[in-house]
């Protein structure tokens, strides 16, 4: 969830022209990590879980990729950097992908 409040902050620094465009799908992308692994762990099945640990990762992806041009752009300063946190959260998820397949039970949901 820091991820997400991290976003909000930084994309507040971004032209107003932006709001509908590279502002709104960093948000996006940014919710969607946490929303993802949240529904993900929800479901009754690794495999179902696992769904949605890829399109979590691949949502971290297009945030990371996003910055990246926000910072190329000048909108962000180079002080403004969430490369560590995407880091810890790609592996994170690595982690929780790796766990699931190693796992012979069915119902991950509490």
């Amino acid at each position: 969830m820091s991820l997400v409040t991290a976003v909000y902050r930084a994309t507040q620094a971004l032209p107003r022209e932006e709001q509908f465009g590279l502002t709104a799908q960093m948000r996006r992308a940014a919710i969607s990590v946490p929303s993802n692994i949240a529904e993900g762990a929800a479901r009754r099945s690794r495999r179902d879980f696992a769904d949605f640990l890829g399109i979590a990762r691949g949502s971290l992806a297009e945030l990371e990729t996003q910055l990246e041009i926000a910072r190329n752009l000048g909108f962000l300063a180079e002080s403004v950097s969430l490369d560590a946190t995407i880091a810890r959260l790609f592996r994170l998820i690595a982690g929780l992908l790796s766990s699931l397949n190693s796992k012979n039970e069915t119902d991950c949901a509490p």
